[in-house]
Order: C-alpha cells, then structure tokens, then sequence
C-alpha cells in the first residue's frame, strides 16, 4: 500500500521520527497535492478536449460567458486524485476521521460525476433528475453521520462561537443536523462554481482555516488553553484540509481567469461535503457559516430570489447567484473573483479570531 512509504516509517527508522508530525506532514501533503494536479493537469485538459467534453453555456445567462462555451470540464477528477493521493501518503491509515473525509470526497465525487457524465455527455441538460441528486446527498451524508456517531467518545453537543458554557446536547437530533451541514455545504460550493477561479479561491481559504482548527481541535493542550471542545484523532484532519488546499491551488493554475478547465459537479459537490464533514468531525459547525460565508452568501441570494418571484413576481437581483447580479452590474469578471476572494479572505481571520474570543 502506498500509505507504507510515508507516514508509518517512523515506525521502523528512527531517522524518520519526522513523520509522526502532523505540523511536518501537512506541509508535504499540500505539496503533493499541488503538484499531482500541475502534472494531471495539462493531460487531463487535453484528453477532454479530444473527447468534446466541454462546458455548455446558458443562454438566459450573462452573454460574456457564450465564449467559455467547449471549455473542458469535469476538471474536478483532478483535483479528487490529488487529495485522495496525498491524503493516503501522509495521513495516518488507522484514523476513522480520515475515512470519513474521503467517503465524502468519493461519494459525493461520483453523484457529481454522474450529473457531469449526464449533461455533458449524454446531453442531458438537467443532469441527475434534482430530486434523485438530493436525495443521494442525503444518503451519502447520513451514512458519513452514522459512521461519525458510531466513533466512540464522539459528542453530540454543538459548539457555539463565543460561548464557552453554552452547548446544547442535541442526541439523535445531531443526526440530521450533521446530514444538513454537510448537503448545504456542498450544494453552496456547488451554486458558487459560476466564474472562473471563483469557487475554487474560497474554498482553498476555508480549508487553511480548518487545517488550523482541526490541528487545535485534535491538540488536548491547545484545546484546553482556547476553551475549546477536544476531539481525539481530529488532528489528522489537518493533513486532509491541507491536501485540499495544495490541491486547490493547483486546479487554481488552470482555472484562474482565462480558464482553462472547469471543475464541474465532480469537483464542486464533494469539496463542499468534505468542507462540511470536517467542520462536523472537529465541532465547529456553526464556524463554517463565517468560515464559508460567501458560500452562504450564494446560496441564499438563490433563496432569496426563487421566494421573491414566486410570491411577488419580483426580482430582487438582476440574476442569482449573486455573482451574476454583479457581472450584470457591469463588474468585469476578474474584478468579482478577486473581491469575492478579499471578502472570504476577511471572514476568514474573522472565524479565527474566535478562537480565542469566549
């Protein structure tokens, strides 16, 4: 297995006693990961290109994008090997944390797949039919809920920012509300994927921030000292956010602006599962709000403009996602990238700050 060269070495040569630490492997797993896509990268792009699979462009949508139309997608595969590689490489096997990021990466990889094969492919515009999409998502992250709650020692109680004393013991109700993080997580990934380099920016920020809460969160004595819940083995989860974020920054090397590959649902819904899953694991669910708001942010200008029309037959934004309204606005499109960027960038410390803040 390939998880015999790295990570249980130090087992058998004290010389590489380096590997048992995390702050040490994290480092490399972000390496890797970026480095597997900067290789995967310039072939994937190609082959798809051979085979037609392109993207497909609305034509109700901002007519600036028509020229995208053909650019390969499904470049998502990519960026699922490279954390998949190298979280096998440095995390420790025997870790249940560590299954269950990648049963989210995996399985939500393949419904995303699925829609992408669907659309792309077999020109079928809708994809997965929406219902059957959602309730594969829930599938999915109720058998990554289960699993969670199956961990001996894993608590059932919510941790809310700011509030040291406050947490509320939700029992089997933390069931649904672990399945619920974890699908909307994923669906707002999903609906922020509109722009080139867009989605992918965000996401690499959140997961620094997860790779430093899901270090403190697995450190008994950084837990402690922040008044923070300890959650045995979490730390490892450092290693998988940092493979998402090398790997994040190298699909970023093609898909900053002119793209030249898209992630596609293959890519979006399982990086927001996984986000989602993390923050479950390492207790700090509602921190993904602030860590993820301008996931937050898309998502609720559809909500917001679905339940406008249909109760008043009024827009609230000239498009949603919300990206749409500002390219609509006249922003050109790197110009919403980047702000988009600063402002995850902001919510980011923010989120961290509170930390600290109890």
């Amino acid at each position: 297995m390939l998880y015999h060269l790295l990570y249980p070495l130090h087992i058998y040569w004290s010389a590489l006693n380096v590997f048992r630490y995390i702050n040490f492997r994290l480092v490399y797993a972000a390496v890797v990961s970026f480095l597997v896509c900067l290789v995967l990268g310039p072939y994937l792009i190609r082959r798809l290109q051979r085979l037609h699979i392109g993207q497909r462009i609305r034509p109700e949508g901002p007519k600036s994008h028509l020229n995208k139309s053909g650019t390969p997608t499904m470049g998502g595969v990519m960026i699922l090997a490279a954390i998949l590689i190298s979280t096998l490489l440095w995390a420790d096997p025997l870790n249940p944390y560590i299954w269950l990021v990648m049963l989210a990466v995996v399985g939500f990889g393949l419904i995303g797949f699925a829609d992408d094969y669907l659309k792309v492919i077999k020109n079928k515009s809708e994809g997965l039919w929406p219902r059957h999409k959602f309730l594969l998502q829930i599938l999915v992250a109720t058998m990554i809920g289960i699993l969670l709650l199956s961990i001996p020692g894993f608590s059932t109680k919510l941790t809310v920012p700011f509030f040291k004393g406050f947490t509320p013991e939700l029992g089997w109700w933390y069931l649904p509300f672990a399945v619920l993080v974890i699908v909307g997580a994923s669906n707002a990934v999903n609906l922020t994927d509109g722009l080139d380099g867009l989605a992918i920016g965000p996401v690499a920020v959140a997961f620094v921030a997860f790779t430093i809460v899901a270090y403190v969160s697995g450190h008994k004595k950084f837990a402690e000292y922040l008044l923070i819940p300890y959650v045995e083995g979490t730390g490892e989860l450092a290693i998988f956010c940092a493979a998402v974020f090398g790997a994040s920054l190298g699909f970023l090397w093609f898909n900053a602006y002119p793209a030249y590959i898209f992630m596609g649902d293959v890519g979006s819904l399982p990086l927001g599962a996984a986000l989602g899953t993390v923050a479950v694991a390492s207790k700090h669910e509602i921190l993904l709000l602030l860590v993820g708001g301008i996931f937050v942010i898309e998502a609720l200008s559809v909500i917001i403009q679905v339940a406008s029309f249909k109760t008043t037959g009024r827009r609230v934004f000239l498009m949603a996602p919300i990206h749409h309204h500002f390219e609509l606005k006249g922003w050109e499109e790197p110009k919403v990238v980047v702000r988009f960027l600063i402002i995850s960038v902001i919510l980011t410390l923010m989120s961290l700050s509170t930390l600290k803040l109890r």
